[in-house]
């Protein structure tokens, strides 16, 4: 009986102005550390090898996904492949401490592992959890170092406490890993354009995963953030193509936009991008996922997924040949910024 083929991806970017290259689609391992929903050892391996096995080479992880649980998982799936043959990123801004106070859920994680985080943005801290990284990984060498979850939005008033502690001494920890040759590449994991704007003032970064901030919902980057990228050199990974899940089934999916119940306005948006869509016989999730890498400051398009089948349909979203009229349209229609760079057919 014949193996069922599926689509690959074959397309990769450098990562600014480094030797990196990443695969145009990436695989975000927040699900491996149970957001949402747990999933078994074996269904975690079984993701992982399904994002091998469609040509994804570019996994990404952090301590706080289930609270140290994804990169435990990753690693166990990952070194059972070459190491020369895959970039991998991680995350600093946290290390984890035997849980002292009950877990309230209130990050999504089920069941995440005993630990939790101490925030610490501080040159020694950065090692620390650097180091720690390594050992849960089982992985000597981390490709891109990432400065997870500064900004306002994570940190609200203490948000410049920390920022000092970056400026101060948190630098001097990525500049000395990065000139040592232990990490290739250094920037930043937020949700927040500014925190990337405001880094690129102060320190030489090499990307930055921008987590839901270009995306059909999305555009705002186009006024300040992607020409500055651009300007410098520094690379985009985005995450959050699906702004949390509605771009992924539309409205018969869960209508969640930004971890949130969507708003009204929002589910509005996504109705008549639906329609459009549909008049071109092209399936949403496919429309979500190729418009941000159609931006030549976009390396990567990250995204999580929980099973096999999750990583398949990704996968053949972003390799699904979409008209040049629908995105025409969209543009027409006041849907896509008329500044956004338009994917080939």
């Amino acid at each position: 009986m014949a193996q069922e083929q599926h689509p690959k991806v074959a397309h990769t970017r450098r990562i600014g102005r480094t030797a990196l290259e990443v695969s145009a689609l990436g695989l975000g391992t927040a699900p491996l550390g149970g957001l949402y929903r747990d999933l078994s050892e074996e269904e975690a391996q079984a993701t992982v090898d399904a994002a091998w096995q469609a040509g994804i080479r570019f996994f990404d992880t952090a301590p706080h996904y289930g609270h140290t649980k994804a990169e435990h998982r990753l690693g166990a799936a990952l070194r059972r492949y070459p190491r020369n043959e895959f970039v991998i990123s991680t995350k600093v801004g946290r290390h984890f401490v035997p849980r002292t106070h009950p877990y309230d859920g209130s990050e999504g994680w089920q069941n995440p592992l005993p630990f939790e985080a101490i925030f610490d943005y501080t040159r020694d801290g950065i090692l620390r959890s650097f180091e720690d990284s390594q050992q849960r990984l089982g992985l000597v060498e981390i490709d891109i170092l990432l400065v997870h979850d500064i900004g306002r939005y994570t940190h609200g008033e203490r948000n410049e406490h920390y920022w000092r502690q970056l400026s101060d001494s948190g630098f001097k920890a990525l500049d000395e890993l990065r000139k040592a040759g232990v990490i290739k590449a250094i920037g930043f994991g937020v949700n927040e354009r500014e925190v990337i704007l405001e880094a690129m003032q102060e320190f030489d970064i090499d990307c930055a995963l921008l987590a839901g901030r270009y995306t059909l919902l999305e555009q705002a980057p186009l006024d300040d953030l992607l020409p500055a990228c651009e300007k410098k050199g520094v690379s985009i990974l985005l995450g959050g193509a699906f702004n949390s899940g509605i771009l992924a089934h539309g409205l018969l999916g869960e209508r969640k936009f930004n971890y949130v119940d969507a708003p009204q306005e929002v589910v509005e948006r996504v109705a008549r991008l639906d329609t459009i869509c549909r008049t071109y016989e092209a399936p949403l999730a496919a429309a979500a996922l190729q418009f941000p890498y159609a931006h030549p400051a976009v390396a990567t398009v990250l995204n999580g997924a929980r099973s096999p089948q999750e990583v398949r349909e990704n996968a053949a979203s972003f390799e699904t040949k979409l008209p040049r009229e629908l995105w025409l349209a969209l543009r027409d229609k006041g849907l896509i910024d008329p500044r956004a760079p338009l994917p080939q057919a």
